[in-house]
């Protein structure tokens, strides 16, 4: 029996400009359904979800409201002008949630609602909005981009909230990790057209290929301006991807180089090298030690700390929201000085910093403005090219040349900065959060450039995929001092934590503190066995990747739990089974790998 719908809408049409954004749309949200609504930046993502909430009118359709149900809205940009504090916000209107609830929310978040509105800062915004909607007790939640602005660990609370949340939500997110984790199905939103598959977003991927690959077969039986359009839409979807597979079994061997030049600790080996162009070392930090605030009020954030940055590195800083992470970025580029120890930076450094404000381009600028001052032509690294092929490089149309800044949405904006600052010549690139408002497509394409770049990379993120995809070293603050430096991405700095835990766990119990790992092989030819590992263990990898997306994708049916316990529990016990083997043979695989570098 079918379950009937909390909320829909028929034939949904919105005209935007000369034409129609949305044209003849059929929207069912069932009572428990975990929605991922996917798009390209400017495909109509927000004002679908207003359409959806109906605070915005469509020009032809119609929605229906099961009687009783609450929508709720997290805004991606809240409106806070003209409430004295956060609390404020929290419970103004008639439909606003009891503020005991709110406050219990905000005890949970961490967030003291008693700051100046005006004053607080993205983060603490976006926690005070989380504590109004959730509060409100919705049957329906409509989540824009919930994860921008958060840390780890409100991240990992909101995950978990949801997680026990008996309601449904739609949700949009450029957090990949935060996707596939909560949702059970996905609604595609292309070029005016919306798909539906009861697929967590762990299986979109798969099914985009899916359907552009059947495009692109449909377009072949066509004229040839068609042709060329699905060339285009085989070689920009599934051809990216085949490239990023070939970057990430590169960024593997980097890690890899990577762990064989730290210490057990993780702390990097330090060697007094003198640091100038013809030396690989571009940033060397020994001992650095860095101190706030006197008497009971001093908080030390950085405590003894060693790091020597290569020439290539990607390095990754994660970290809670005020454990220290803008302090290091500002100690490791010379803007502050630290109490103790020295930082020596290579005399060739040149650096472009791309802060998450995006506030140095003008509404009123024109994108030609913006990228060749007015011109036809720009600078790219050197190389003279175009506008208009250029802008095609980061997923611009053409046309758009004389379109101004204001008329973009924010990832779109976002998309025109990263483009402004690519084409400038330097060897150090500073991304500080820089995945906010982003689409999947362009974090893809994001990602390519990163891999791409010739220089030495710093990223402060809180997208764990992201950085996943892109560092070798994980610098994680605690907010104690201590920075954990990690040769990998989030993951493997999340595996460090939890070891660490684990082994303090078992120290306040009493219990035996395990023995230490044995010491490495030494480095030498690889046995038979060993290079055999070596050469089969990728391939296992990516077939315990496939098993793992394809028992997901199973797991990710509502009503499975219900129809079939025993199947569940099953593909539960299959899923773990096989990400512990995945992890045995990832961490196998880089053991080999640092024997075959050395």
């Amino acid at each position: 029996m079918a379950i009937a719908p909390i909320l829909s809408w028929e034939g949904l049409g919105l005209i935007q400009g000369s034409g129609w954004l949305f044209n003849d749309l059929d929207i069912n949200i069932a009572p428990r359904d975990r929605l991922a609504l996917i798009g390209r930046n400017g495909a109509g993502k927000t004002t679908l979800l207003k359409l959806i909430a109906g605070t915005v009118d469509a020009d032809r359709g119609t929605r229906s409201v099961q009687p009783g149900t609450r929508v709720v809205t997290l805004e991606q940009d809240p409106f806070f002008t003209g409430f004295d504090t956060l609390l404020d916000f929290t419970i103004h209107g008639d439909d606003a949630p009891p503020r005991h609830e709110v406050e219990a929310i905000a005890d949970q978040l961490g967030i003291d609602l008693s700051r100046e509105a005006k004053s607080a800062s993205g983060g603490e915004r976006r926690r005070a909005a989380l504590c109004r909607a959730l509060a409100s007790e919705p049957d329906l939640l409509l989540l824009d981009e919930p994860t921008n602005h958060l840390d780890l660990a409100a991240i990992d609370w909101l995950e978990s909230w949801l997680q026990r949340y008996n309601g449904a939500f739609v949700v949009i997110s450029h957090d990949r990790t935060f996707l596939t984790r909560l949702t059970n199905a996905t609604l595609w939103l292309d070029r005016g057209s919306l798909r539906r598959r009861d697929i967590g977003f762990g299986g979109y991927e798969a099914w985009e290929e899916e359907v552009y690959a059947e495009e692109a077969r449909a377009a072949a039986k066509l004229d040839a301006k068609l042709k060329i359009e699905a060339h285009w839409l085989e070689r920009g979807v599934t051809a990216r991807r085949k490239r990023n597979q070939g970057r990430l079994a590169k960024l593997w061997e980097m890690r890899a180089q990577r762990a064989s030049m730290m210490g057990p600790q993780g702390a990097a080996k330090l060697a007094v090298v003198a640091d100038d162009s013809k030396t690989k070392s571009v940033i060397v930090a020994e001992h650095v030690t860095k101190t706030f605030g006197t008497g009971e009020s001093q908080r030390t954030v950085i405590k003894d700390f060693n790091l020597r940055i290569q020439r290539g590195d990607r390095i990754g800083v994660v970290g809670a929201n005020g454990s220290g992470k803008t302090t290091l970025l500002k100690i490791l580029m010379g803007e502050l000085a630290p109490d103790s120890g020295k930082v020596t930076r290579a005399a060739t450094l040149d650096a472009t910093v791309i802060d998450q404000q995006r506030s140095r381009m003008s509404p009123e600028m024109r994108i030609r403005d913006v990228l060749a001052e007015g011109g036809d032509w720009i600078d790219v690294r050197g190389v003279r090219k175009h506008i208009q092929g250029y802008l095609k490089d980061f997923l611009f149309d053409p046309g758009l040349v004389e379109a101004k800044v204001g008329t973009l949405s924010g990832g779109e904006r976002s998309r025109l900065l990263f483009a402004r600052e690519f084409a400038t010549t330097s060897n150090l690139l500073v991304l500080d959060e820089p995945t906010n408002d982003l689409d999947l497509e362009t974090l893809d394409l994001l990602q390519e450039v990163i891999a791409d770049y010739d220089g030495t990379v710093l990223i402060v993120s809180h997208d764990r995929d992201f950085l996943d995809r892109t560092v070798n070293v994980t610098l994680g603050l605690n907010g104690s001092g201590h920075i954990d430096v990690i040769a990998g991405g989030y993951a493997d700095w999340e595996a460090k934590r939890r070891e660490r835990t684990s082994a303090g766990k078992a120290k306040a119990k009493g219990e035996a503190t395990p023995p230490p790992p044995p010491m490495p092989p030494k480095k030498g030819k690889l046995s038979y066995k060993d290079q055999r590992d070596y050469d089969l263990l990728p391939g296992r990898i990516e077939a315990l990747e496939a098993a793992i997306a394809r028992d997901e994708a199973a797991m990710a049916d509502p009503a499975l739990y219900t129809r079939d316990p025993v199947k569940f529990a099953s593909l539960s016990a299959a899923i773990e089974k096989s990400r512990s083997e995945k992890d045995a043979a990832e961490e196998r695989w880089l053991e080999l790998a640092e024997q075959v570098e050395g």
